[in-house]
């Protein structure tokens, strides 16, 4: 009798865009029958292994939501062979329809009542679970330029970057390539303690392929990348991705909103395994669909998930997303997270290029119960436990503790940034683009700009010219120097500014952590009752302004400041101004006797110190040329300022003592978007003051809508000692366009705001008052006599606004409505204003 000889087939079994592993699907020998050996379910890894007889050359691996992929096997006794799967657009939607033929619903629906005893069971099976615990972290993040034509990548201007393009296997369709552009690994050790509660991470290694920091922010860069690509844990009710919030499958209200169905039962493993299948109700919303799989040993605990998003979702720029998330049990057959991989495709267009990134974050020597001293927890929750100079250490513990192996082409990446940076040509074209981006120029040591005041106008100054610029670190890392002259052509006057810095901790000082005395000198023009942030007060596109804005300030400062950072973000600072103010254009500065003879003034002088905190706990920011672009988060920011106006020293004419407090708070709303809040209060103390000193409310009479300014004030409208504020920015995020047939297809996005202000001038600073409106300066008048500024009546003044952001994906414009006081003078009863935001 013969006997047949049989071969031993291994591999992994993975997505063939983002390459993930795919568990738990089937791999079975084509044309065999039945029985052990022939057919078998992938590992959590996605990895396999059949026996089976030689005369049998193919086998096929098959999974929900994948076309069935076959490949040829030799007649070698062992070998490896991976397979790629492809993706199927709404498959599991499809098949549910045709199967059921009746209405979805979560009465007496077993897929239901087991999701909810993953909700009913999910405290106990997460981190916070625990009393305490601890264990090792290993992040990595790549990123590189996808989708790229044979026909982009031969270009004649890339004949010297060939090096960088790789071939695409994860394209359907051949010759596409590649450019990987970043990456960056970090090593930690992290403890948590759940009361009370903490997580400490000491990060024992980092390290990134840095671009030259003229050009680019890379602390900045990594902070925006973490956000994009946010650690994803499945038992948090709200997950964060791409700056929106998605609803977690198992958060408390996920039966209302998707739909689940149990679709197999895995036996190989133990425990056995329920795979859950799930999407959405509506497939606008931000929620996902894929897979989990569900223990069945009575923890009902999350073992693997596998997700992505619909095609339907509003979600800008984003081709492909997918998460994996692979659990493994500890010592107290508790599930806990072992491996996490986002992988996010960016494009503009859906065949365009684009950038395709991963994170993953893997988990090791995971121990509970372990209680570490209160030194172990205490401080900031992030510390660098590792010296930052020391780069041979560094690589060398990646290379041998690094936990998950890089592939070729990621280590490539180390050695292709910095060849990369040594080509003039790409220096030159970092140079043009930091042009672009930020408005300077290099020049050596300084920097020329920013380009976009170069050229402005206004009613008091007509054509305004400027010119500036600033020194660099390759100058010198502890000294900066920032100068800028303009010139009006109407009222023929040169502006100055000049400043000098001196860094204590040798750190530029416009990176995190600051630490810097500034002294400065400026003379200059200054609209009172502006406050802009984010953008120069001569910036072209807010020279053109609506009404009557000719009220001017020429403004003499000379100024003395210290700022100091710490690590937990909070930042304190103090400042000396010596300041004199002219009017300019129409503005006044007038006081009538009680005689009703009138008395103008042509200078006012002050004297001030002042000190400030801020504290924003896990501020993330990205740093550019000019200003910080904050990445906002669910932590609030809080605010304090004092300022002290002293009579005698130095020309300062007035005592008086200037309260400000202020909060910020973001609040997420899952489905149903979410708000930024900023409520503000602010008291001068002080008698007989005039209105410079006195709080002028920030006003706007550009056509750009303004976060923080009152859209339809008038500059110079209203003036208070003591008032109370309140700005909601409410972002739906298209909850209620979504649903609306033909409309849901422009991606259009709801968006609400309310801003209110309330306060007013005790008797003693008031023009208004019989007894001391003779020593104040009187309230300001248009050409024809008519009163152009005020205090508060009885109520607070309002403007609401309704509009539509995401327009052409970068556009808001909002009708502004205004509520109240729309007796005075040229006020607007409403106003149609438009914001750029890009926003994913």
């Amino acid at each position: 009798m013969a006997f047949a000889q049989n071969k031993t087939v291994t591999g992994t079994v993975r997505d063939a865009k983002t390459k993930n592993p795919i568990p738990y699907a089937t791999v079975a020998v084509v044309g065999a029958p039945a029985s052990a050996g022939t057919t078998t379910s992938t590992n959590a890894n996605g990895e396999y292994k059949l026996v089976f007889p030689t005369s049998y050359v193919k086998i096929r691996a098959s999974y929900i939501g994948y076309d069935s992929k076959d490949a040829f096997v030799t007649n070698d006794a062992t070998q490896t062979k991976e397979i790629l799967m492809d993706q199927q657009d709404n498959m599991l939607e499809e098949v549910v329809v045709k199967a059921k033929k009746k209405k979805y619903s979560n009465k007496d629906n077993p897929a239901v009542a087991l999701i909810r005893k993953v909700i009913e069971n999910k405290e106990k099976n997460r981190l916070s679970g625990q009393q305490y615990a601890e264990f090792d972290q290993y992040e990595k993040m790549s990123l590189g330029l996808s989708n790229l034509s044979e026909k982009f990548v031969n270009k004649k201007i890339f004949k010297n970057y060939q090096f960088l393009f790789e071939t695409d296997d994860s394209a359907k369709t051949a010759n596409k390539y590649v450019l990987p552009a970043f990456i960056e690994e970090k090593m930690s050790k992290v403890y948590y303690r759940k009361d009370p509660s903490k997580t400490k991470q000491y990060i024992i290694g980092d390290q990134r392929a840095q671009f030259d920091p003229r050009f680019i922010d890379n602390d900045g860069l990594t902070a925006y990348f973490n956000k994009l690509y946010e650690q994803v844990d499945i038992y948090d009710n709200n997950i964060s991705l791409v700056t929106n919030q998605f609803l977690s499958p198992i958060a408390n209200s996920a039966p209302t909103f998707y739909k689940f169905y149990i679709t197999d039962t895995i036996k190989t493993v133990q425990p056995w395994l329920v795979e859950l299948s799930f999407f959405p109700r509506n497939k606008a919303d931000m929620l996902f669909k894929g897979q989990l799989y569900v223990t069945l040993d009575g923890n009902y605990a999350v073992q693997g998930a596998s997700m992505t998003v619909a095609d339907d979702i509003n979600l800008n720029f984003v081709r492909d997303l997918q998460i994996q998330l692979k659990f493994e049990k500890d010592s107290k057959s508790r599930f806990y997270l072992k491996t996490s991989t986002l992988g996010i495709d960016f494009s503009l267009t859906e065949k365009g290029m684009g950038i395709r990134g991963s994170r993953t974050v893997d988990y090791n020597n995971y121990k509970v119960g372990i209680q570490q001293p209160d030194s172990t927890y205490d401080g900031p929750s992030t510390v660098i436990a590792y010296n930052v100079e020391n780069k041979k250490a560094t690589k060398s513990l990646f290379e041998t503790q690094r936990p998950l192996a890089l592939a070729q082409n990621e280590l490539n990446i180390y050695h292709n940034i910095d060849t990369l940076q040594k080509i003039p040509s790409f220096r030159s074209f970092m140079d043009i683009a930091a042009l672009l981006l930020s408005g300077y120029k290099q020049a050596g040591p300084v920097e020329i700009g920013p380009v976009n005041t170069f050229y402005s106008f206004n009613p008091v100054e007509g054509f305004r010219l400027r010119v500036g610029g600033r020194t660099t670190e390759s100058l010198s890392k502890r000294f900066y120097a920032e100068t800028y002259a303009a010139y009006g052509f109407k009222d023929q006057k040169w502006k100055y500014f000049f400043s000098g810095t001196y860094a204590f901790n040798n750190k530029s000082v416009y990176s995190f952590p600051m630490h810097y005395i500034r002294a400065s000198y400026k003379k200059d023009t200054k609209i009172p009752g502006q406050k802009l942030e984010f953008i120069q007060e001569d910036n072209f596109l807010l020279s053109f302004k609506r009404g009557d804005n000719d009220r001017y300030i020429y403004e003499t400062n000379y100024g003395l400041e210290y700022k100091k950072e710490f690590l937990n973000h909070l930042a304190i600072g103090a400042a000396f101004n010596i300041n004199r103010q002219t009017p300019a254009g129409s503005l006044t500065y007038q006081m009538v006797d009680a005689n009703n003879e009138s008395r103008l003034f042509n200078e006012l002088n002050s004297t001030e110190v002042s000190v400030n905190f801020r504290y924003a706990p896990h501020e993330e920011f990205y740093q550019g040329k000019i200003y910080r672009t904050p990445i906002f988060n669910q932590y609030p920011i809080f605010t304090f300022n004092y300022t002290a106006g002293i009579k005698g020293l130095a020309k300062g004419e007035y005592n008086y003592h200037n309260f400000n407090v202020g909060a910020f708070k973001r609040f997420y709303l899952s489905q149903f978007g979410y708000a930024d809040v900023t409520a503000e209060g602010n008291y001068i103390a002080g008698k007989e003051i005039p209105f410079p000193f006195l709080t002028i409310h920030r006003a706007n009479q550009t056509y750009a809508y303004q976060l923080n300014s009152y859209n339809l004030m008038n500059f110079l409208e209203f003036v208070s000692d003591h008032n109370a504020s309140i700005n909601v920015q409410y972002y739906m995020n298209g909850f209620l366009l979504n649903k609306i047939p033909l409309i849901k297809k422009l991606k259009l996005r709801e968006v609400f705001s309310f801003k209110g202000v309330y306060g007013g001038l005790r008797k003693e600073n008031n023009p208004d008052d019989p007894n001391y409106g003779s020593k104040v300066f009187t309230w300001q008048h248009n050409a024809d006599g008519t009163q152009s500024s005020y205090t508060f009546g009885s109520e607070p003044y309002m403007e609401a606004s309704i509009g539509l952001s995401n327009i052409f994906k970068i556009l808001r414009v909002d009708y502004v409505k205004r509520l109240n006081y729309l007796d005075h003078v040229d006020a607007p009863a409403w106003g149609i204003r438009a914001r750029v935001k890009f926003d994913f």
